[in-house]
């Protein structure tokens, strides 16, 4: 009821959620229906404002906004108000100029109704040219560290031997210079023939691309103790990126960072954007029998799906854009034909490799659900020239996987296999400590 007593029958709010990243603030308002909104931007200070047609600014409405996160990211508090008896404003206060775009999307999963509301500072730092940036000074590191190596083993000087009583030359302090010392053999920098691509010189670090699934509004599957699937990759992911950084000759590329929602087309962009050498994909499994337990590791199919099972995985997994809110007027053309397209047939056997390579440092960790790779049409791993590969870990769904999943002494042993998997790619070696 409004003030005036009279009945409210536009849409209900049920929920209002907020996912704050330094790269861009999502907000999703939920509804029984359609919402009919206006957005408009506000400077001094700064705040965007969205008119909502025949909703009622109630105490549900502004009980949900109280609840909002605001650690991070632009949003510093949301309000609400009745503005006309047809119209509640909701006001964004913000703590820098934002770009603000807004979109509804259709009821999907567990979701009803929603609108989104993506708000991204102007200001915010360039992931990929940062990440660049840092590839260059690795390039650098790398460059005096093979300049000092070269150094150690550069030819010695002729070395110089006393003359014997039976064999002294017949001037006085003259000595005899031996033979030139044997120069000791110096390792072969690492091949990158492996990945697909042409060699390059040595100081060039390798790019490794981790993708932790889901993320913001798509928790991904829940386990039965309300594991999120969203969280345990994301650690797992972390500290992958930790072991593999401990080489030098490896810089780490995360598709995200924090609790907030990727895109499929995204997460391959970033992968190309950063020139990736590998592309690992992180996921964990659910299914309808809570008995099934294993990891498995995937590469794309076009040709179709290895078995009903690997389909199933990839419907599912290819549905997060659906559940995290895509708006599919801004995609990118160039982009979406190339997810539609394959590339060339080495990629995909590079794929097969890095998959085989990846089960085998697996397989000590987690029994497997699939002993052998699978292969499906997977959106994420449609690159056209980043060998690709999914891992879904175990299976979420499965009460004792769960747990595994949810502490960090198991995270930290997936995340030492994945790094094995990368090295034996990369480097033709692993590390297992």
């Amino acid at each position: 009821m409004l003030a005036s007593g009279v009945a409210f029958a536009g849409p209900k709010v049920l929920a209002v959620r907020a996912w704050p990243g330094k790269a861009y603030t999502r907000i999703t308002i939920e509804s029984d229906a359609e919402l009919k909104f206006f957005v408009t931007t506000l400077a001094n200070p700064d705040r965007a404002v969205i008119d909502l047609s025949d909703v009622a600014a109630d105490a549900a409405f502004q009980q949900a906004l109280s609840t909002l996160r605001n650690d991070t990211g632009v949003l510093t508090r949301a309000r609400i108000g009745q503005f006309r008896p047809d119209l509640a404003r909701l006001v964004l206060e913000l703590n820098a100029r934002a770009e603000t775009a807004a979109f509804v999307l259709p009821p999907v999963g567990q979701y009803k109704h929603r609108l989104v509301i993506d708000l991204t500072p102007r200001d915010a730092d360039d992931p990929i040219a940062a990440f660049l940036a840092k590839i260059i000074e690795r390039e650098a590191q790398l460059e005096r560290a093979e300049e000092e190596t070269r150094g150690k083993t550069a030819i010695a000087p002729p070395s110089v031997v006393a003359p014997s009583a039976a064999n002294a030359p017949a001037a006085a302090g003259k000595t005899t210079p031996t033979s030139e010392a044997a120069k000791p053999p110096v390792a072969a920098p690492p091949s990158r023939v492996a990945s697909g691509k042409k060699p390059v010189a040595a100081a060039k670090p390798f790019v490794v691309v981790l993708d932790p699934g889901h993320g913001g509004e798509d928790p991904g599957a829940i386990g039965p103790a309300g594991t999120y699937e969203k969280d345990v990759v994301l650690a797992i992911a972390h500290k992958t990126r930790l072991l593999l950084e401990q080489d030098k000759r490896i810089v780490v590329f995360m598709t995200r960072e924090e609790d907030v929602f990727i895109p499929l087309g995204d997460r391959v962009k970033k992968a190309r954007g950063v020139n990736a050498d590998v592309f690992v994909s992180i996921h964990a499994d659910a299914f309808t029998r809570p008995d099934a337990a294993g990891s498995s590791v995937y590469a794309l199919s076009e040709r179709g799906a290895t078995s009903a099972a690997a389909r199933w995985i990839a419907d599912k997994e290819n549905q997060s854009d659906l559940i995290g809110g895509v708006r599919l007027a801004g995609r990118d053309p160039a982009l979406a034909k190339m997810i539609l397209e394959m590339s060339q047939s080495i990629t995909n056997a590079d794929s097969l490799k890095l998959a085989r390579g990846m089960i085998a440092e697996i397989q000590p960790v987690n029994q497997m659900h699939k002993k052998n790779v699978e292969q499906a049409g997977f959106a994420v791993l449609r690159s056209p020239d980043v060998p690709s590969i999914l891992i879904e870990t175990a299976f979420i769904s499965n009460p004792a996987e769960e747990r595994k999943l949810a502490s960090a002494s198991h995270q930290l042993k997936l995340a030492r296999a994945i790094r094995g998997g990368v090295r034996r790619f990369l480097l033709g070696s692993t590390t297992r400590t």
